[in-house]
């Protein structure tokens, strides 16, 4: 019977946050200066005749929640939100919080907890090696995956280095 061959090496890797990075707009900023500025030197490539941009923002989602008190600042109730988009997300946290039915069956006062946010948005990279990974933003960490070249990742911690949000 023939066996497997292993025919490639990926390797992914994480690096946790000191603290969570603190507001939407913050952790858009610095996904779209990432993908703007290309600061790992990302190439462009073709596929099915059509050239891709060497950084390409890939999945991304929004999630948090809409607490309910009562008059005595008790819980009462709470809606968790998840969306595609931060636009979504920020469209779906004021409609909840301004709907006055949804209040009144709550029988609370509604607020956005974000505190309890999380984001994540995933870009698809490809290295000058020909190398296609993911470099994936979230509030609380960065992933690197899908690499095979230890030179992706030297260049991404060494650029992380340089940013605030990421200590």
């Amino acid at each position: 019977m023939a066996d497997f061959t292993t025919k490639s090496v990926t390797k992914s890797a994480e690096r946790k946050l000191s603290s969570p990075i603190d507001t939407v707009a913050n952790f858009l900023a610095l996904v779209q200066d990432v993908i703007e500025n290309n600061p790992w030197g990302c190439t462009s490539y073709t596929s099915n005749n059509q050239t891709v941009a060497g950084v390409v923002r890939g999945s991304e989602h929004y999630t948090g929640k809409i607490v309910y008190e009562n008059a005595e600042a008790k819980t009462v109730g709470q809606i968790s939100v998840r969306a595609p988009t931060s636009a979504a997300f920020n469209t779906d946290i004021s409609t909840i919080v301004a709907a006055t039915a949804i209040n009144t069956a709550m029988g609370g006062t509604p607020s956005h907890d974000s505190s309890e946010d999380s984001f994540s948005c995933a870009l698809k990279c490809h290295n000058a090696n020909g190398e296609i990974f993911s470099v994936t933003f979230k509030r609380d960490s960065v992933v690197v995956s899908g690499y095979e070249a230890d030179s992706i990742l030297t260049g991404i911690e060494t650029w992380a280095d340089t940013v605030a949000l990421l200590a």
